[in-house]
């Protein structure tokens, strides 16, 4: 490998949980008023803020968001994790076969981030280094969160790969000077490519581009 460390997304990249996230922004938007095609939706709601998310929706609806719709949103979404939430195929072996030091940068919340990992019997690998926008105000697309996780791991920004699975993950890891790998389906590939980043499918291919064998 020619890096001395792999900095990860969670959501999309780690765990399946866009899809979850998704069905349930959508279902809460339905109940008022703003109905959203699934494609749409998980173009707009991946690796974005909830602060994002949120006003999104707000735009879209009469009035404002009820006071709660954030915490709602939190509870319904948890719950779900706990029962639906799947490793992202193939993860577990890739982890497996990295001999340099990686970690997890996420727009999420720490709580979310740990939950996640722990549903998928995936914690044990980043117990402690799990890097979240909440902890340093900065969320992607900008790249403080990417800095961040280099720096407290250690290493310059040139000796690190971001893996990411979203527009606003890969312009944050690009404006902060890092080599990026996007794991992407055949509507977002050349998109990918042209935000700059190296596109793969499976987390097999991933394996081979990182030369982990």
């Amino acid at each position: 490998m020619n890096y001395k460390c792999v900095i990860f997304d969670c959501d999309g990249v780690l765990v399946d949980s866009e899809t979850i996230s998704t069905r349930i922004f959508m279902n809460m938007a339905d109940s008022l008023g703003f109905k959203m095609d699934y494609d749409f939706a998980i173009e707009i709601f991946s690796g974005t803020s909830m602060k994002s998310n949120l006003n999104f929706i707000e735009n879209n609806i009469d009035g404002t968001l009820p006071a709660d719709f954030e915490k709602e949103f939190r509870k319904r979404s948890y719950e779900a994790f706990k029962t639906e939430l799947q490793p992202i195929n193939g993860i577990h072996d890739l982890l497996n076969k990295i001999t340099v030091p990686f970690c997890v940068a996420s727009s999420g919340p720490v709580e979310k981030i740990r939950l996640n990992l722990t549903t998928t019997n995936l914690i044990d690998k980043f117990e402690n280094n799990i890097f979240s926008s909440y902890d340093i105000g900065s969320w992607k697309p900008e790249p403080g969160i990417y800095l961040h996780a280099a720096k407290t791991m250690g290493f310059e920004v040139n000796e690190c790969v971001v893996i990411e699975d979203s527009e606003a993950g890969i312009k944050a890891a690009i404006a902060g000077g890092f080599d990026v790998f996007a794991i992407a389906n055949d509507s977002k590939k050349n998109e990918f490519e042209k935000l700059g980043a190296n596109v793969f499918f499976e987390m097999e291919e991933l394996g081979l581009l990182l030369e982990l064998d």
